[in-house]
């Protein structure tokens, strides 16, 4: 039995990237692992810091635990590159510690879809910044009056 498609498939134009970012935005700002990981092949191969993490179900475990210390985490993304059957993204997402700390995590991540639209590899550096709560600029997911990903400053 073979997964239906998950739409846009590659190869991508740029009208198709820049949707398979917003919509993968909208997925991870829900904090629902599974919801997540249904994106990726049943194999995906990650890269995330310094984690090597392969198949649907560590990708699971993974983000059960990422925004079990990640609390209040919101994320916004922005299309970077796209190639045939690549994305390149930048991302900027918030989120605050057990004890109130807040930070603001920097990343890019690199992304390689398979013929039906699921990704097969995601490749992620990410940096933390320490921010106070007044620093803060990403109040929850993107409005749905937001379908343009510009550029975050």
């Amino acid at each position: 039995m073979t997964n239906p498609s998950r739409p846009p498939v590659p190869p991508f134009d740029e009208a198709s990237a820049r949707q398979k970012v917003l919509a993968a935005e909208a997925a991870w700002n829900t904090r629902d692992p599974e919801r997540v990981a249904g994106a990726y092949t049943p194999d995906t191969v990650w890269r995330n810091r310094s984690e090597f993490i392969e198949g649907r179900e560590q990708v699971v475990a993974f983000l059960r635990a990422k925004w079990d210390r990640e609390l209040d985490y919101a994320l916004r993304k922005e299309l970077w590159a796209f190639h045939d059957n690549r994305i390149a993204v930048r991302f900027q997402y918030e989120w605050h510690d057990h004890d109130g700390n807040w930070f603001r995590s920097y990343g890019n991540e690199n992304w390689e879809f398979d013929a039906d639209g699921y990704m097969q590899r995601r490749e992620a550096s990410i940096n933390d910044v320490a921010i106070t709560a007044d620093e803060r600029r990403i109040f929850g997911p993107r409005p749905d009056s937001d379908t343009t990903g510009l550029p975050l400053r």
